[in-house]
């Protein structure tokens, strides 16, 4: 596991709301703790030699991140009501995210493109299999919210697509 992938890990903690995760691999060691008094995250990893039958104690190394506070305003929630008006297309299966065919092909659909019922929107890896994700609606597209070749959950938004 890299350290992107920690990363990545310690943010999806953190917006989940859980108070602590435990992740256990066969080389890393991950303990994430959230409190809500302080808003500080820690996170402990633990690297287990691949070699030995007895895993020898290793140095902990602990990271402090701190998890920005949120606030209500009247800018955010005046975009909320803007995006109501559109559809959002969500991700049927976990897997990874891709708006290619291929690297060396251009994407599926930009921002501002219209596309039909039907049309391919991306693709989602799961298993070894590239699944193809179609868009539900007829419109255009307004934004995407998932970076390229990035993890996806199952019923996550993808799209935003103004019907109109």
């Amino acid at each position: 596991m890299d350290l992107k992938e920690i990363q990545n890990l310690i943010k999806f903690v953190a917006k989940s709301g859980a108070s602590e995760v435990k992740l256990e691999m066969e080389d890393v060691k991950i303990t994430i703790r959230t409190t809500s008094d302080d808003s500080k995250e820690t996170t402990i990893v633990q690297q287990i030699p691949m070699g030995s039958a007895v895993p020898a104690p290793q140095p902990v190394t602990q990271v402090q991140a701190t998890a920005p506070a949120v606030a209500e305003t009247p800018a955010t929630s005046s975009k909320e009501d803007d995006d109501s008006k559109y559809v959002t297309i969500k991700s049927p299966i976990i897997g990874t995210f891709y708006r290619k065919p291929s690297p060396d092909k251009p994407t599926f659909v930009e921002v501002g493109d219209s596309v039909k019922e039907g049309d391919v929107l991306c693709i989602i890896e799961a298993m070894k299999l590239f699944n193809e994700i179609e868009s539900e609606i007829s419109g255009k597209v307004v934004k995407v919210l998932v970076d390229d070749n990035s993890p996806v959950e199952f019923d996550q938004p993808l799209f935003l697509v103004d019907p109109s």
